[in-house]
């Protein structure tokens, strides 16, 4: 979404505002953008041509310049005294908050589905402790079914 425009410190406020403890602009800066390309290097699923996805060219051109986050001084923000200095965001809806989680809940559903982890209130808590995933929303799993029943 950041190669398509939108500015981090959005994409950031509209996750804040779905209950994640900070954004995944903020989160990658803090991870490191190098691990976050290593890692999503590692996870990507090819497609059915076999190719896998390209990554996202911001992270890439910023880590080919050494801008690798907090670690570095400089990511996607620029950081001081350990904490990234952001713009104001711009201007935000639902759709944007459901483009940014729906990744997310399919990972989820497929989890659940392939039987990597058997019990769905196993990975709403997983993913609730583990990732810091809204804790009020109950975890991805019980988030998908209230938009059901919503």
């Amino acid at each position: 979404m950041l190669d398509e425009g939108l500015k981090a410190e959005t994409l950031d406020a509209a996750m804040e505002a779905f209950g994640m403890p900070m954004g995944p602009i903020e989160l990658a800066d803090t991870v490191g953008l190098d691990i976050c390309l290593h890692a999503g290097k590692q996870l990507a699923k090819k497609d059915a041509s076999g190719a896998e996805p390209e990554a996202p060219e911001i992270l890439l051109n910023k880590v080919a310049l050494g801008q690798l986050g907090r670690k570095t001084g400089q990511g996607i923000y620029r950081w001081e005294n350990n904490k990234p200095v952001k713009g104001q965001p711009g201007a935000w809806d639902q759709r944007t908050i459901e483009a940014l989680i729906q990744p997310y809940l399919d990972e989820t559903r497929q989890v659940l589905s392939e039987g990597v982890v058997p019990d769905g209130e196993l990975i709403d808590a997983g993913l609730i402790f583990g990732t810091g995933f809204a804790p009020f929303r109950g975890g991805p799993l019980h988030y998908l079914d209230s938009l059901k029943k919503g």
